[in-house]
């Protein structure tokens, strides 16, 4: 199974958080781990607004347990561009592009995400 990970289950993950369901645990225990460009942008503006406090090292973290970056492409974006707009969040958006154009399945706890044409393990 390949996985791409929603930036805040790669949080919960790296934090041991136990809100992670038991299948998104499988998913990241058993899968082909991607991590998005857009949640390394994400992560690096909610820090330098003081939104988020996390390890400066989690993204080596992320690649030692697995992570593989899954850059933004053109097509990613003209994609994301088109979707429907169930969902404001530009970095949301991005993910549920990539899953589609790369054929993961979008590890996430975000119910709003249900509207897409996109397969969420939750």
């Amino acid at each position: 199974m390949r996985v791409l990970l929603d930036t805040h289950v790669l949080l919960w993950a790296v934090l041991d958080d136990p809100r992670l369901s038991a299948a998104q645990l499988d998913a990241i225990g058993t899968g082909e781990l991607y991590l998005s460009a857009a949640s390394v942008w994400e992560i690096g503006i909610k820090r330098a607004l003081g939104k988020l406090d996390v390890p400066a090292e989690i993204f080596s973290i992320a690649v030692d347990a697995g992570c593989r970056p899954l850059p933004i492409s053109w097509t990613h974006a003209e994609t994301a561009a088109s979707l429907p707009p169930h969902h404001a969040d530009p970095f949301d958006r991005m993910l549920i592009a990539q899953a589609r154009c790369e054929g993961l399945q979008l590890v996430s706890s975000d119910v709003r995400l249900t509207g897409y044409d996109v397969d969420l393990i939750r």
